[in-house]
């Protein structure tokens, strides 16, 4: 069987070998997919004897996205304007990175939570890898204003320059601000920050929302309950990244195999699993 696996620091938690093994099975894939746990001084060792052993590509997790985009020789669009891959296909003729994150939670937004994007007021927030591949796909799907906001504003403003052409191109005003500067009201607040990874307050003002904001955090299980607490706690709509990690995985069983899978019975399937065990 071709094999896969999720690399990164912490993977424990990962339903990702479970999502792919619901995919493999309704498209009829001959494949296996796992976990890798990889030192954090270790990433590219770990990965490449895994590619040695005859894999054929893994999905990469915090915190090694912008890591993986710079062992890989070729790189999709996306993956380019991010800087950043959460996806390796380790082709003969040279590795291949791609980044999904952003599509998949673009089509979690607007499919699975049917909230369009176009002409709203949408904050991400962090700047790391997870923001990184988001960003470009979120310019995409046209809102009004999007702004980044980080702990660091250098950071924060070296990925909006990055992407300004982008924004211009499609009318969407983007800015970058302080954490504390986040601007307030939005109707989608997206938290692509490691605060709920690490247990830690949610990073912006409650003043972010709004009655109704959608406010999504990208991770998923105990790590994002405080998150979801909190946008309950002040009027708006939860989410978790559940949906995101699955239509970001369909986007990469495509990359892999070129077949897309359907994701809405793999979603619920993920979601009653953890359900039962928590």
């Amino acid at each position: 069987m071709d094999r896969y696996a999720v690399a990164g620091n912490p993977v424990e938690h990962s339903q990702s070998p479970f999502i792919h093994a619901l995919f493999a099975n309704a498209t009829g894939q001959a494949m296996e997919y796992g976990r890798l746990l990889c030192p954090l001084d270790g990433f590219a060792p770990t990965v490449r004897r895994f590619a040695a052993e005859g894999a054929r590509g893994c999905n990469v997790t915090v915190p090694f996205k912008f890591e993986a985009f710079g062992i890989a020789a070729r790189h999709s669009e996306r993956a380019a304007l991010a800087q950043a891959a959460n996806v390796l296909r380790f082709d003969a003729a040279g590795w291949f990175a791609d980044n999904t994150d952003g599509a998949g939670l673009v089509q979690d937004i607007e499919r699975n939570a049917q909230r369009p994007l176009a002409g709203k007021r949408v904050l991400l927030v962090g700047a790391g890898g997870a923001a990184a591949g988001a960003l470009g796909p979120l310019i995409l799907a046209r809102p009004a204003e999007l702004t980044v906001a980080n702990r660091t504003l250098d950071k924060a403003a070296a990925l909006v320059s990055r992407h300004q052409p982008l924004a211009r191109s499609g009318a969407v005003g983007l800015h970058a601000s302080t954490l504390a500067d986040a601007g307030t009201a939005y109707d989608v607040v997206i938290n692509a920050s490691a605060s709920s990874l690490q247990g830690a307050t949610v990073p912006v003002a409650a003043t972010a929302l709004r009655p109704g904001t959608l406010a999504l955090d990208m991770m998923y299980g105990p790590a994002a309950q405080p998150f979801l607490a909190w946008a309950a706690a002040h009027g708006a709509t939860g989410r978790d990244g559940l949906g995101m990690l699955v239509e970001q995985a369909a986007e990469a069983f495509v990359v892999w195999r070129g077949v897309r899978p359907a994701t809405a019975d793999v979603l619920a399937a993920v979601r009653q699993r953890l359900a039962a065990s928590a």
